[in-house]
């Protein structure tokens, strides 16, 4: 853009391991990419940043304050994750795991640059004029998703290109709802990923917090401990700060709360910066005012299933061996306990599987488990950390793009996104980027 290369975004696949799980950087290997922003800390938007910035020493590096403090944690979790996986595995990804070291993770983060929320920058890190014309400029603006997370307005040549990352138009327990430009936007880089699920009709965030208070109440009455998988950024704080509410309200009495120990350093992080970052509750002390105890891989797999216990626990998309994976295997055939989905996961994930299937049906949660027989009590909440297709569209309809470039969304949800833009907005080129082949915008 402007004669400048950029890059937004440098995730891992978290479904695989190994090299398969990088993105695929020979489409740039040739390039000269002076600059890398990243909209948010969650492991498919940041998680193999280290690797990018080897492969480009020279590049700048940009994010907000609180996504460059959290994706420290996350990045040496990830080493500690993939040094596990590579004893597991094996000789198979003994050459490429980990992927990258605690050293470089230091590094790294050493050379990124903070940026606040609408502050124009140039790609040389300096504030930039704001009639500037004559470089490439970028602002950060609230996304809504999860602590740190920003959309990103680029402008260059007289145009302006806008990459949503990962959004959210509604306002959630704790985070607030996005506040993103509403100017002249040329290209509208969006994501997808509620595309293929309507927003539920008469749905309202209070009404389906009393909906999981009582869930959880019956589960308790029937001597039933829960388990609500959840990603330890963001939706852990929020269940966290939905529990203070309902023992607040007298939705619910007192009850053990248990998190996993990167939860825990996440909502350290969410507490320190309660009182400086745009929120609900800005005077919640989660780990104060939930009194969560903590659990880590030895742990869960002892822990006592007591009835009245709540297992707030990573990763949302149990992927195995993580705590929600290992203590579900505990849980799926008893009809007594429960396991609670109250957010996104992918239909081919062990927690997909899980949530779609039927009971007395057989799902496999870990490739080197035997298959398990569904016995549990499983239910579904929304508490997406996602903007709804419907807000998404509206967002669209109000800037009317002369481009739209869809991403992050599985196939059925980016075409369902593809078919209504085109029908609603038929002056704009909706394009679904193909990977690894390059777009002239």
């Amino acid at each position: 853009m402007g004669r400048h290369r950029l890059v937004l975004d440098c995730g891992m696949h978290p479904k695989d391991t190994g090299e398969d799980a990088l993105p695929n950087f020979k489409a740039i290997a040739d390039q000269e990419i002076e600059a890398i922003l990243i909209s948010h800390a969650h492991q498919d938007h940041i998680g193999t940043l280290p690797v990018l910035m080897r492969r480009f020493p020279t590049a700048r590096i940009f994010m907000t304050e609180a996504t460059a403090k959290i994706g420290s944690v996350l990045l040496h979790n990830s080493v500690n994750v993939m040094t596990r996986q590579r004893e597991e595995i094996g000789r198979a990804v003994a050459g490429s795991y980990p992927l990258f070291t605690h050293r470089e993770t230091d590094r790294a983060s050493g050379r990124w640059r903070w940026c606040p929320l609408r502050q124009r920058f140039s790609i040389a890190g300096e504030r930039a004029p704001q009639q500037e014309k004559d470089t490439l400029t970028f602002e950060f603006f609230d996304a809504g998703h999860v602590l740190g997370s920003s959309g990103i307005l680029l402008r260059a040549e007289g145009k302006t290109v806008f990459y949503t990352g990962d959004v959210n138009f509604d306002d959630q327990t704790i985070m607030g709802a996005a506040t993103f430009p509403e100017e002249k936007i040329d290209v509208l880089i969006m994501e997808c990923t509620r595309g293929d699920h309507p927003k539920p009709a008469g749905w309202t965030r209070a009404s389906e917090e009393r909906r999981l208070a009582e869930a959880i109440g019956a589960a308790f009455e029937r001597r039933s401990c829960v388990l609500i998988p959840v990603f330890a950024l963001g939706k852990t704080q929020e269940i966290l700060a939905m529990f203070y509410k309902f023992r607040r309200e007298r939705l619910l009495t007192e009850f053990p709360i248990y998190i996993g120990g990167l939860s825990s350093k996440m909502t350290d992080i969410y507490d320190r910066r309660a009182h400086t970052t745009r929120r609900q509750l800005p005077r919640l002390q989660l780990m104060r005012e939930a009194t969560p105890f903590i659990l880590n891989e030895e742990t869960v797999r002892d822990a006592p299933l007591r009835p009245g216990r709540v297992y707030v626990l990573s990763s949302g998309m149990m992927i195995p061996k993580t705590l929600s994976n290992v203590l579900a295997q505990r849980l799926i055939e008893n009809p007594q306990h429960s396991i609670f989905f109250v957010g996104y996961a992918n239909p081919e994930s062990p927690a997909g599987l899980l949530r779609d299937a039927r009971s007395n049906g057989e799902v496999t949660l870990d490739p080197d488990k035997p298959v398990q027989r569904v016995r549990c009590n499983i239910e579904q909440f929304q508490f997406s950390a996602h903007a709804t297709r419907e807000a998404l569209i509206d967002y669209a309809k109000r800037l009317v793009p002369g481009k739209i470039v869809l991403v992050h969304g599985d196939p059925p949800a980016v075409e369902w996104m593809r078919l209504t833009l085109s029908a609603d907005l038929p002056r704009s080129e909706v394009l679904v980027p193909t990977p690894g082949v390059e777009l002239e915008l």
